[in-house]
């Protein structure tokens, strides 16, 4: 059983590293705003300013890691035209390693998204208190 790590080199670095990145950095942005929630005194700039930055963090997770997908589908279809014959055994090897940016950027979009309707209805809820 392959580990985390593993599917995370299989992505490949050129989109792995930039989506890891972005991640990270919407995910900063979230801890920012709950610290800015807790004070109580942000509530309009952690609206206007940081909770956007969240959802499009997780949003371009996501698209850059359909990009790579599709990059990678291009790759190996290129790579089809050229041998010309493949198995069925590698066409599926190959799109399932294609597959792996496309679940990573779903996955940070799913955690970002979560943490960003969570601090909205924080923020939500509080202002009504």
């Amino acid at each position: 059983m392959n580990s985390i790590l593993d599917f995370y080199y299989m992505g490949g670095p050129l989109f792995m590293m930039p989506m890891t990145l972005v991640a990270l950095t919407g995910l900063g942005f979230a801890v920012l705003s709950g610290i800015k929630l807790l004070q109580k005194s942000a509530y309009e700039k952690v609206q206007k300013l940081y909770l956007p930055v969240v959802l499009f963090c997780g949003s371009l997770v996501f698209v850059l890691g359909l990009f790579g997908q599709i990059l990678g589908l291009y790759g190996a279809f290129f790579a089809i035209e050229q041998v010309g014959e493949v198995s069925q055994a590698l066409l599926a090897g190959g799109l399932k390693v294609s597959s792996i940016t496309t679940l990573y950027g779903f996955f940070c979009f799913l955690i970002l998204g979560i943490l960003w309707f969570a601090l909205r209805q924080w923020r939500f809820k509080a202002t009504l208190a």
